[in-house]
């Protein structure tokens, strides 16, 4: 589409199985690149299910042909309706903080800018609903505020890798939803940008993203740093009894558990060694003098031809 920026990450596979053509989706809110995958952290969604991935095929068919966008039901889609649903997902748990209805937002954004965003997040707050906001960088919104934004708490959390994942979650008065996109809460991803948020419906990841993921960025008294009503941040620590608990931590020693049973290893491996990431050098120019049959000298100034590894301190 002419003059926007495709910034969602989508894979669409048509496939011819023995039954029938099939469909198959993924979904993400991080690059398909090779090196920013071992630093950034990221969420997917592989799946088949019929009506997503229907969707998906409607939405590559308005990037790439003549279709207007009709609406879709489980995608929301930037810049046609991404913006006016999340609004009415907010204002959804304002009315059930209202009625006496269980109701909370946690949403976890590279930043946090749009305007009518956070008049509603105040609105919400000012109804009693909790707010978690999650935003590793620039955020607009002040939590804390007296009558304004008391129910509203925002943390920044800033590690070994770099936080990409955007995720919203609602409580829906007991019956959640949960959502993972490629678009921060900023005009240009709502209005100027082809972005995605996608449901994560299957009860059992679902329920991983609600019981484990969030709860471990939420609870990190290590990386990360609060908010505070005068713009300052103030990092956590933990208090009394409280572990330090680190979010990127947990999640590399559940990833390594893991492969650990799927190859059935049983040598232990700390989340603390960590392999360096190392770039590619170029290849050497071609040196005239050795063409030549004369033996090139190598200056003190010149590159190792591997990268030397990068030193990790163990964590205390």
């Amino acid at each position: 589409m002419v003059g926007l920026k495709t910034h969602c990450k989508a894979l669409l596979i048509v496939r011819r199985d023995a039954d029938q053509l099939r469909r198959y989706v993924h979904l993400g809110t991080g690059n398909y690149h090779s090196r920013t995958a071992r630093i950034y952290t990221d969420f997917s969604l592989l799946t088949s299910e019929p009506k997503l991935t229907e969707e998906v095929a409607i939405v590559f068919n308005t990037l790439t042909g003549l279709a207007g966008y009709p609406g879709l039901k489980k995608l929301m889609v930037a810049p046609f309706d991404m913006h006016s649903r999340l609004i009415r997902l907010i204002e959804r748990e304002r009315d059930h903080a209202r009625a006496g209805k269980p109701a909370r937002i946690v949403a976890k954004l590279n930043a946090l800018v749009d305007q009518e965003i956070i008049e509603k997040l105040y609105e919400a707050s000012c109804a009693d609903v909790t707010i978690d906001l999650i935003v590793r960088g620039i955020c607009c919104l002040r939590p804390k505020m007296p009558g304004l934004s008391d129910n509203i708490r925002v943390i920044s959390i800033v590690g070994r890798f770099l936080e990409h994942s955007r995720i919203f979650y609602f409580e829906n008065a007991g019956q959640p939803k949960v959502f993972l996109s490629s678009a921060d809460w900023m005009p240009r991803n709502f209005y100027r940008r082809i972005e995605l948020a996608f449901p994560v419906e299957n009860p059992a990841l679902r329920d991983q993203i609600i019981n484990e993921v969030l709860p471990s960025f939420l609870h990190d008294r290590v990386k990360a740093r609060e908010l505070q009503p005068d713009g300052k941040y103030r990092r956590l620590k933990p208090e009394g009894t409280e572990p330090r608990a680190q979010a990127q931590w947990h999640f590399r020693e559940v990833s390594r558990e893991r492969v650990k049973k799927m190859t059935k290893s049983k040598k232990k491996v700390r989340a603390d060694k960590l392999v360096p990431i190392t770039v590619a050098t170029e290849p050497p120019s071609t040196n005239p003098e050795t063409d030549s049959g004369q033996k090139s000298v190598p200056s003190d100034t010149t590159a190792p031809t591997s990268p030397t590894p990068a030193t990790t301190r163990k964590q205390s």
